[in-house]
């Protein structure tokens, strides 16, 4: 008998390997890094949220870092889709705040033609997907939408400056 290139000597299969492993941790999950003792040092769990897909609607173009320091220079809304706790505790400079689950509501806030860069906790939050896909299927245009998959998760493990957010 002939094993499969996908499966190794013990019959798990590549796909199987490459699953997330059960999580172990007690405490509550921490969704964004926090600092350590030493300087430029952040912890990070990996216990928390699943993984969302790179590109959260058809049509939004998902970005990094650099595109979205250049995309805010040249007058993008930066937009920080998480619950207003997330965001009163620390985000990106010059973000307003639009909670994933009141972005319907609060589309007037994003302009009429301007571009829009949403992100959330990062790779495994589905808060500024949630929020993509709402404005999208409400017909808002997804060319005006960019999605920074990598939030508050890359951007603090980047060491990139962090503000408090303040209240509209």
């Amino acid at each position: 008998m002939t094993m499969s290139q996908h499966e190794n000597a013990q019959g798990t299969s590549t796909t199987e390997r490459l699953q997330r492993p059960q999580r172990r941790r007690q405490a509550p999950p921490q969704m964004v890094p926090v600092p350590l003792d030493e300087p430029d040092m952040v912890a990070v769990d990996t216990t928390w949220g699943e993984l969302q897909p790179m590109s959260p609607a058809p049509g939004v173009e998902t970005i990094g870092e650099l595109e979205l320091m250049n995309l805010v220079a040249d007058g993008a809304l930066l937009v920080d889709g998480r619950t207003e706790q997330f965001f009163a505790d620390s985000t990106l400079p010059g973000a307003i705040s639009v909670p994933f689950n009141r972005a319907i509501e609060r589309r007037g806030d994003l302009g009429d033609d301007a571009l829009v860069i949403l992100f959330c906790n990062g790779p495994q939050c589905p808060q500024s997907p949630t929020a993509i896909r709402n404005l999208v299927d409400d017909g808002f245009p997804a060319d005006r939408i960019r999605y920074y998959r990598g939030g508050m998760h890359d951007w603090t493990t980047m060491a990139l400056p962090v503000v408090p957010g303040t209240p509209a």
